[in-house]
């Protein structure tokens, strides 16, 4: 059966306004599909970057890559799903701004019964982002000391919890003195609001003058000096994500004279390249929520119409921890 459903799509790149609730017909899923009833869609800045275009993507689209519902039909050659099951992604083609559409199945994972589904909805993509952060891309150590910047953001509320569950000291950076109060509320060992302080002469303070092995920049351009300012001789950078715009125009050499310093540009896509390891990252992260170690902090509901509102917030820097969109 076909479902008619409510959708953001945008026909050219622009501001928040550009984003148009419209209805859509969602068929039938093709081979290798799932139809998902939604039940929430997490936001997140790669959905701004889309609707700008700074992330290119042939008009007219959706937008969105995050949320969690039931499956509701199979397409032929599903074996790992079926009709009812909670499920969750993160990774999905562009469009999770719906309350019904079709995702490739091998996108999808389970979700245990312990994980709501507005949970799952905030945490597939920032949660999985900040596994591959601390598990794959550098794994942490216990012990360890680390810069992580907006560390009361979605992703960075995450990760100052994951941080305490692994015994890391994670430094964190935010914009106001509440902001740094919820970061060391849920684990940062210390928090530098970077509007009052310095952060690179508080972190070379609180580390006695060594500095850092890794950093954790989601920020992009206006942080991007400061970060490899915190770094140890051949220490890493990684830089995942562009919220203050594209770090660009960057000399190499400068990784020479900072110390021969590494530096990484990753996304999780290339983690989870197959559903199992993409079920087996789910369930390690599900298992940090289930036990206690995460518990997933979502600032603020919208409804699927204040796209644009909700937009607006995130790039203002207005929002704490997750937001989502309710879809009943």
């Amino acid at each position: 059966m076909t479902y008619q459903a409510k959708a953001i799509r945008i026909d050219a790149h622009g501001g928040p306004e550009v984003l148009k609730l419209v209805s859509v017909e969602v068929p039938e899923p093709a081979q290798g599909e799932v139809t998902i009833r939604q039940k929430a869609v997490g936001l997140n800045f790669i959905d701004i970057y889309f609707r700008t275009g700074l992330y290119p993507h042939p008009l007219p689209h959706g937008i969105g890559f995050e949320a969690a519902g039931d499956v509701v039909a199979v397409g032929e050659g599903v074996t790992h799903l079926k009709v009812g099951d909670r499920v969750a992604y993160g990774q999905s083609p562009i469009g999770a701004y719906a309350e019904v559409r079709n995702v490739p199945a091998d996108k999808v994972v389970r979700i245990p019964d312990a994980v709501s589904y507005e949970e799952a909805a905030a945490l597939m993509l920032k949660g999985l982002t900040t596994w591959y952060l601390f598990r794959q891309c550098y794994r942490l150590q216990e012990g360890e000391t680390i810069l992580f910047h907006a560390a009361a953001g979605g992703v960075g509320l995450i990760a100052c919890q994951w941080a305490r569950a692994l015994g890391v000291k994670l430094i964190g950076t935010a914009s106001s003195p509440e902001k740094c109060a919820l970061a060391k509320e849920h684990g940062a060992w210390e928090v530098i609001d970077y509007s009052r302080e310095n952060v690179v002469e508080r972190v070379k303070e609180l580390t006695g003058g060594a500095k850092l092995p890794v950093v954790y920049d989601g920020v992009g351009k206006d942080t991007w000096m400061t970060s490899l300012d915190c770094l140890r001789p051949r220490g890493l950078m990684v830089s995942f994500g562009n919220a203050s715009g594209p770090v660009e125009g960057v000399n190499l050499g400068i990784l020479n004279t900072k110390g021969s310093l590494y530096v990484t540009r990753p996304k999780l896509g290339d983690y989870v390249p197959t559903q199992e390891t993409m079920q087996a990252a789910a369930d390690e992260l599900f298992e940090q929520v289930t036990n206690g170690n995460i518990k997933v902090v979502i600032g603020q509901r919208f409804r699927l119409e204040q796209a644009a509102e909700a937009q607006e917030a995130l790039a203002a820097r207005k929002t704490t921890g997750a937001t989502i969109f309710t879809l009943g």
